[in-house]
């Protein structure tokens, strides 16, 4: 018999370095078992980027998906994260190479608002700071995520996550209201599986999961009391004062006891989604290899509004297709050629029903053919109108994007160079709030029927149309990393990074080029000169092993990173502006006008919306540096310390409305005109002016520590520690209010009258990760079958609140616009050094708070409170911007998972069983008080409510079961 044939096979493996000691680029990755393992709420894979220094969750301070209006859709439908102290909106999300950022410029998501396909992932990193010159598209961090591929052997999983009320806490404001705990159903299921289709050549991957999710949300409105409702009034001094309510305004009362009070229900929230993901790997030859990938969801959410009076629908599509090709020309010289295509539809309130009879009276409407308006009281919950009043908006996102990197090694340079193409199709559609929008500055104003304003949106039928906004971005760039010593390393590189000028289809594109003088806005495109024509941004850094140990890393860089004016900065004023679309505003309506005799005033008046977006808008760009030092403690625990800081120049500024009465500067302070009111507007001969300006700027100063230990012993554990401070002008890029806690026009003439803590930031954050496989020694038998297996996983946050604005309701200053607001004044004294009651759901301090008071320089120039006899109506209270800091949260998320093996079947086979607790130790994690957020009314006198909070920022405890089967 002859002798078979010999072969032999060798298989290097190995793991990335513990430190770095090449690139300056401070980076965090998660590996493919924490991915899967880990307890991650609603299963979003974005959220995997918050285990990383200097990264934070925005989701406590986002447009929720709950209130039946199209806020968040505008805001973008994915969680939004806030990186090295960056706007959510300079993030660039990749998969598989391709970006996959949406019209928003925000995160992918779903209108439930997560992003599915943990179990599609098999490689997560994070770039937070200083990274390449092959990064564009971002001023913010890259969030890298890649999808599993196929092996030689055939694995894969099915899964099912179930959640039920039943096994959950109640709400703390179930409890506080004294209603049942809401219903919640949420089945979350799939499967996955790959391998090969030929043998070490061709190999595929695909993955389905499915949400069907019934939610019974809790709501706390603000609401006038049964005694309001009958024009008895109590004072703060304990009198009462009788008003005559008006009969126009009686219909749309309700209310509880004293002046105001707290209006609790539950409503349904029904919502379905559907995720698929699929990839193809294929090697041609050592040299060749081809790899495609696609993503498709599709949701769809039903929801109340904030009153539980309407009930609306949003739906989103998602298809996300990548395609990559690799060429090995020498061992010194590889060649990538990426291609992509990014598609995103979304729809907002396109079908409407009514909770209540109210929300189809056509009798109580604004305007013709409409239903009931919009109603906005200081101190009051926000009424958002009836049936169809509401704005309908519709979002399509085409997005093709190529590029080709080439890599190549020569003595002690290792070469990266390439070129990118995108090309940005986006069509927007906004009917606007045709029902119309009324701003009532105190609850006394409302009951005696005295509105400060009305608006109405889109009530010319035939402007109602589409915008389609065109773009083009280029990249080119080289990066060298030069290894001068064995233990140092210079990384130096270059990108050059500009844009076409957004275009519109149809040339419907409308600004003011002079914003004080002209009567109507310039047309046609362009819509500004292109301020990206010198978009070089060098980047600079090195890697430094002072021992030569490779246990040891110092390691700094610098860079600049521009902010490209992509379409999402002007399409939503955009969609709204004259001559393209109708809207009516009015700032001095008579008695009596709610809610049919406004509409005619506004069209006489006619003045229409338009915007100002600045005519020669510099480069808008970041500069931003690391200093760290990274060290291998132990063998496998590793450490480090880093600083990061960074100054934005010319950052986008966004304001709903610059059409205001313009203040002087006095020894107390801005000062409007006496007496409130009568001044005149930046531009009369027009209404609503939204505007976009390149006239803001930021800093960001944050250690970022973090101490890590690979996988030991079953034991795997990170954490991370960011004590930072992030402040700008306005925190806005896409819409003037980007957060709920944002102020939607802040004064346009004065950055420091604007400058504060941004929106967004977060003092200190700590986040702990950690899974570990409990050991059972060498158990055999049943005893192996019952205590072997277990695995425990967990993730523990604890950081500060996010700051949030007090204001004066209605218009006291005399701004003459649609979006008034007024600041109090702070009291000083050691009481009100933090002027909040920790713990309270009365959080705001009151006493610390007063409106404005005259001095004796401003006294004739002043127009008193009615409510506060010696005050100035009429003078900018100097509590600033964000100047109270909301409480802080922690929350420990926990599994427990027991894995059992059938070997009988395969090695691999395994039957996992999981129990995941959210926010196990049940801590109610109050939001800030950001719905309360005004203290007085425009008389002066403190508004009911003021200061209280009534959400909180995460669930209670809640508990995920699961099945697992993994072959």
């Amino acid at each position: 018999m002859a002798v078979g044939q010999v072969t032999q096979r060798v298989e290097v493996t190995g793991e990335a370095p513990a430190i770095e000691l090449a690139s300056s680029t401070i980076t965090g990755a998660v590996s493919a078992n924490t991915i899967r393992e880990l307890p991650l709420n609603a299963r979003d894979w974005t959220l995997l980027a918050t285990l990383q220094p200097g990264v934070s969750s925005s989701a406590p301070i986002q447009m929720p998906t709950n209130t039946g209006a199209t806020e968040r859709i505008q805001r973008g439908l994915g969680t939004q994260l806030t990186i090295s102290g960056s706007r959510p909106q300079a993030n660039n999300y990749r998969i598989d190479g391709i970006t996959a950022n949406d019209y928003s410029n925000g995160s992918p998501g779903s209108v439930i608002g997560t992003s599915l396909g943990v179990d599609a992932i098999q490689e997560f990193s994070v770039l937070t700071s200083n990274y390449t010159a092959e990064y564009g598209r971002t001023s913010g961090g890259v969030i890298n995520a890649v999808t599993r591929t196929g092996t030689n052997q055939f694995h894969g999983d099915a899964f099912e996550f179930l959640r039920n009320s039943a096994l959950d806490a109640p709400n703390f404001f179930d409890n506080f209201a004294n209603k049942p705990k809401p219903p919640f159903r949420r089945n979350d299921f799939g499967a996955a599986a790959g391998g090969p289709i030929i043998k070490d050549r061709t190999f595929f991957f695909g993955d389905y999961e499915g949400v069907r999710q019934n939610l019974g949300v809790s709501g706390v409105a603000t609401v006038p009391s049964v005694d309001a409702r009958n024009g008895i009034l109590h004072n703060p001094n304990g009198t009462t004062t009788i008003v005559v309510v008006s009969p126009s305004v009686a219909p749309f009362n309700a209310g509880t006891s004293g002046n105001t009070g707290v209006y609790a229900f539950s409503a349904p929230q029904l919502a379905s989604e559907n995720f698929g993901t699929g990839r193809i790997d294929h090697k041609f030859s050592e040299k060749d290899s081809l790899d495609g990938s696609f993503q498709i969801d599709r949701s769809i959410l039903h929801i109340p509004d904030k009153l539980d009076t309407i009930n609306r629908t949003n739906t989103q599509g998602r298809d996300f297709v990548t395609l990559q090709e690799s060429h090995v020309f020498t061992t010194q010289l590889i060649n990538t050629v990426r291609v992509g295509y990014n598609r995103v539809v979304v729809s907002g309130g396109v079908v409407e029903t009514a909770l209540v009879p109210q929300a189809a009276d056509p009798s109580l409407a604004a305007a013709p053919g409409q239903n009931a308006p919009d109603i906005k009281v200081s101190g009051i919950t926000e009424f958002p109108g009836g049936v169809h009043a509401h704005s309908v908006t519709f979002n399509t996102w085409n997005d093709i994007q190529a590029y080709d990197d080439a890599f190549l090694t020569k003595g002690i340079h290792s070469l990266k160079f390439g070129f990118a193409v995108e090309r940005i199709d986006y069509n927007a559609f906004s009917s606007g709030s045709q029902g119309g929008k009324f701003q009532f500055g105190s609850l006394v104003n409302f009951l005696t029927n005295q509105p400060k304003t009305f608006e109405i949106e889109g009530f010319t039928p035939s402007l109602r149309t589409p915008r389609g906004y065109r773009q083009s971005v280029f990249g080119a760039y080289i990066q060298d990393d030069i290894r001068l010593r064995p233990n140092l390393t210079f990384n130096l590189g270059l990108r050059y990074e500009p844009t076409s000028t957004i275009s519109e289809v149809q040339g419907k594109l409308a600004s003011f080029v002079n914003v004080y003088t002209d009567t109507a806005p310039r047309t046609g495109n362009p819509m500004f000169p292109n301020p990206t024509r010198r978009n070089f941004e060098p980047r600079l850094g090195f890697a430094w092993d002072p021992f030569k140990t490779g246990k040891t890393s110092v390691r700094g860089g610098f860079g600049i990173f521009d902010v490209l004016p992509l379409t999402y900065t002007v399409s939503l004023p955009q969609v709204s502006a004259f001559p393209f679309f109708n809207d009516g505003s009015s700032s001095s309506l008579p008695v009596g006008s709610f809610p049919s005799g406004a509409f005619s005033l506004v069209q006489a008046d006619n003045q229409s919306r338009t915007s100002y977006i600045q005519q020669n808008p510099k480069r808008s760009y970041l500069m931003s540096w690391n200093l760290s030092v990274e060290r291998e403690l132990v063998h496998n625990l590793t450490g480090m310390v880093a600083y990061v800081g960074s100054h934005g120049v010319h950052q986008l500024f966004a304001e709903d409305d610059m059409n205001i009465v313009l203040p002087t500067q006095t020894s107390a302070g801005y000062l409007w005109p006496f007496p409130a009111g009568s001044g005149t507007r930046l531009n009369p001969n027009i209404g609503r002016i939204d505007t976009r300006q390149w006239s803001s700027s930021t800093t960001y100063s944050g250690l970022q520590t973090s101490l890590s230990e690979r996988l030991s012993h079953g034991l795997q554990v990170k954490g991370s520690f960011t004590w930072s401070k992030a402040i700008d002008d306005g925190s806005a890029a896409l819409v003037g209010d980007p957060f709920a806690n944002s102020i939607s026009s802040l004064y346009f003439f004065d950055p420091n009258v604007r400058r504060g803590l941004s929106d967004f930031n977060v003092d200190r954050a700590l986040v702990v990760n950690a899974t570990w496989l409990v050991p059972t020694g060498h158990l055999q038998g049943p005893a192996s079958w019952v205590l072997g297996g277990w695995e425990l996983g967990g993730i523990v946050t604890a950081q500060d609140g996010t700051p949030f604005p007090v204001l004066i309701g209605g218009d006291p200053l005399g701004l003459n616009n649609q979006d008034a607001f007024a600041y109090p004044d702070r009291l000083s004294g050691s009481a009100c050094s933090k002027p909040v009651f920790p713990g309270n759901v009365n959080y705001v301090n009151l006493s610390c708070f007063a409106v404005p008071m005259a001095t004796t320089a401003i006294a004739a120039q002043c127009t008193p409170f009615s409510a506060v006899p010696g005050s100035c109506s009429n003078l900018l209270g100097n509590v600033g911007r964000n100047s109270v800091i909301g409480p802080g949260l922690v929350d420990v998320d926990f599994s427990l998972i027991k894995n059992t093996y059938v070997r009988r079947i395969s090695e691999a086979f395994n039957v996992q069983f999981r129990a995941e607790f959210f926010n196990v130790l049940n801590r109610t994690n109050f939001n800030s008080p950001i719905d309360n957020d005004v203290l007085f009314d425009d008389t002066g006198a403190p508004v009911g409510g003021a200061g209280v909070i009534d959400q909180t920022a995460t669930t209670s405890r809640q508990i995920q079961l699961a099945l697992k089967v993994i072959w």
